[in-house]
C-alpha cells in the first residue's frame, strides 16, 4: 500500500480544455491523490471546437451539431474519477468557450477563452482563495504546444496568484529526447510517425516524476476516457472508437485526430514557474510546509 505522506497538501491544476488534465498532468494528479493530497483540476472550456477521432461522433462538432463539449463533460469526469481528482470549470460549465487554434473564427466567439479578460482571472483567483494550493500545475508561456487557450490558461494561473500567493507553480513539460527515443520502430496501420521536431518538446526540467505501476495505469486510463479525442494504441476498440490499433515499444502509445503517435511516457516533467525553488532531486511539493 503507497504510504499517504501528502495527506493535507492541495493541488490546483489549471489546464484549458477537457483531455489536457490527462495528456499532460494525469500521472503526477495520479501519484498525488494516491499519496493522500487533494487535487482540484480547473478546466477552463469545454473543448467545444475539438475534432472528433472516429465515425460514430463525426457530428457533435462545432460547424455541425455543436454538441461536442456537452459530451465532453463525462469524458472528464471519467478522466478524473480514474486519477482520483476532483473537477470544477472555471466559473462553471461553458461560461467560456474553446478559442480553437490560432487564427480560428472561433476565437471572436464573444464567450471566447481567449478574450476572458479580467473576470477568468477574478474567478480563478477567488477559487485559489477557497482552495489555498500549496501547488498549481499548468503549462509554460508557449502552452506546451502554441495554443491559444493553453497560453490563456498560462497566464490566468499566474494572475490569480499575484492576487492569493501561492508556494510554487509548476509547468508541466516534456524532454523531447526522450520522447522521440520511446517512439516504436513502426506505426500502426493507418496512423504515422512524427517526423523529427513535429512534436512539443524541451530540453531539460527542474522535478522528474517517475509514476508508479498504479500512476501509470490511471493516466493510461483517464486518457482512455477522452475516446472523441485520442485513441489508445493498445488493441481495443469501443463505441466511440471502431479501429483497433496495436503499437509494440517500451510504453503505451496514443494518437490524437491526427493519428501521429505518441508515446505515454513513465516519467512526467516539469519546470519551476514560479514561487519557492527547487533543488536537485527535488519533488512537486519539497520544501512547502503543509
Amino acid at each position: 500500500m503507497t504510504a499517504r505522506d501528502l495527506a493535507g497538501y492541495r493541488v490546483v491544476a489549471v489546464h484549458a480544455h477537457p483531455d489536457d488534465e490527462a495528456i499532460t498532468t494525469g500521472g503526477a494528479i495520479a501519484d498525488l491523490t494516491e499519496r493522500g493530497a487533494d487535487v482540484l483540476v480547473v478546466t477552463c472550456t469545454l473543448g467545444e471546437e475539438g475534432e472528433v477521432i472516429g465515425e460514430p461522433y463525426q457530428h457533435l462538432v462545432a460547424d455541425e451539431a455543436d454538441q461536442l463539449g456537452g459530451f465532453r463533460i463525462q469524458e472528464l469526469e471519467r478522466s478524473l474519477a480514474a486519477m482520483g481528482a476532483r473537477g470544477q470549470f472555471l466559473g462553471g460549465a461553458g461560461r467560456f468557450r474553446d478559442s480553437g487554434m490560432a487564427g480560428s473564427p472561433a476565437s471572436r466567439h464573444p464567450r471566447a477563452f481567449v478574450n476572458s479578460g479580467d473576470a477568468a482571472v477574478e474567478t480563478l483567483a477567488a477559487i485559489y482563495e477557497a482552495e489555498r494550493p500549496h501547488l498549481v500545475l499548468t503549462y509554460g508561456p508557449d502552452g506546451g504546444y502554441g495554443h491559444p487557450d493553453h497560453v490563456r490558461a498560462h497566464e490566468i494561473a499566474h494572475l490569480a496568484a499575484e492576487r492569493v500567493a501561492v508556494p510554487r507553480i509548476l509547468w508541466a513539460v516534456r524532454l523531447a529526447a526522450e520522447t522521440s527515443a520511446l517512439l516504436p520502430a513502426e506505426a500502426p496501420t493507418g496512423w504515422r510517425l512524427p517526423e523529427p521536431g513535429e512534436l512539443d518538446g524541451v530540453e531539460r526540467a527542474d522535478v522528474a516524476v517517475p509514476l508508479s505501476e498504479a500512476a501509470y495505469s490511471a493516466k493510461v486510463e483517464a486518457m482512455r476516457a477522452h475516446a472523441t479525442q485520442l485513441w489508445i494504441a493498445d488493441g481495443r476498440v469501443s463505441d466511440v472508437n471502431p479501429h483497433a490499433a496495436l503499437a509494440a515499444g517500451p510504453v503505451v502509445y496514443y494518437a490524437l485526430s491526427n493519428l501521429i503517435v505518441q508515446p505515454i511516457q513513465r516519467v512526467e516533467y516539469y519546470k519551476l514557474g514560479a514561487g519557492l525553488p527547487l533543488g536537485d532531486g527535488a519533488t512537486l511539493l519539497a520544501g512547502i510546509d503543509r
